[in-house]
């Protein structure tokens, strides 16, 4: 199973995507954590010129083929084998956040993107992608606190320095995105305390599983 996890900047995704392997590897399941960009070797190194505050002049189009490079060698090199090797995939960002972050965000065309996106995946899609959804506000402080303990606020501070504007319009893409896609959207309300977050998340992924056939006990 092919699990995304969404949301504009500190809406807690890692996090989630950690609980959510625990839960699974209790169960048995043997999950591989990933994330873009960075998930494979190509991706780390772009992970640095994507996401480095310094190069605040990166054109919008330039951005789009750098996270398209990295996804067409994460899901040859990383996702597909391990998902032909019947492992669970718990990927933190995939092509929505093209669709979120390069559509709506930035104005790119989103049909143009979907092919684009077709193209880098040879037609791979999550069957579940949780969607953590907050204020922008809330996100963007978050963010800036962790950015700060963990000493990334150049290395990795590129989108959280965009306006405001820019990142509410990345959170309504996201939600237009769940309202076309129910069936593989759960909206996660990440305002809540961590535990109801987790809970949210699990049955979510519980019931995606159900419905394969696939329970947890």
């Amino acid at each position: 199973m092919f699990i995304s996890f969404e949301g504009i900047e500190g809406a807690g995704k890692s996090t989630a995507q950690r609980l959510v392997a625990d839960f699974l590897q209790a169960r048995g399941h043997d999950p591989l954590l990933t994330r873009e960009p960075g998930g494979c070797s190509l991706g780390r190194n772009l992970r640095s010129i994507l996401l480095d505050a310094r190069l605040s002049r990166l054109s919008g189009r330039a951005e789009l083929y750098l996270f398209l490079a990295d996804r067409a060698q994460h899901v040859a090199e990383v996702i597909r084998p391990a998902l032909d090797a019947g492992q669970t995939v718990l990927c933190d960002r995939f092509t929505d956040s093209t669709l979120a972050y390069q559509g709506y965000g930035r104005g790119l065309d989103t049909e143009y993107l979907r092919n684009a996106n077709e193209t880098a995946t040879g037609g791979l899609t999550p069957e579940l992608t949780l969607l953590l959804d907050l204020p922008v506000a809330d996100g963007l402080s978050r963010a800036g606190r962790r950015n700060r303990e963990e000493g990334t606020v150049i290395s990795e501070g590129r989108f959280d320095s965009e306006s405001l504007d820019f990142h509410e319009r990345v959170r309504r893409g996201y939600l237009a995105l769940a309202d076309e896609e129910p069936q593989r959207f759960a909206v996660i309300d990440a305002t809540e305390p961590p535990e109801d977050v987790a809970m949210q998340c699990l049955s979510a992924v519980e019931a995606a599983l159900g419905r394969r056939g696939r329970g947890l006990e």
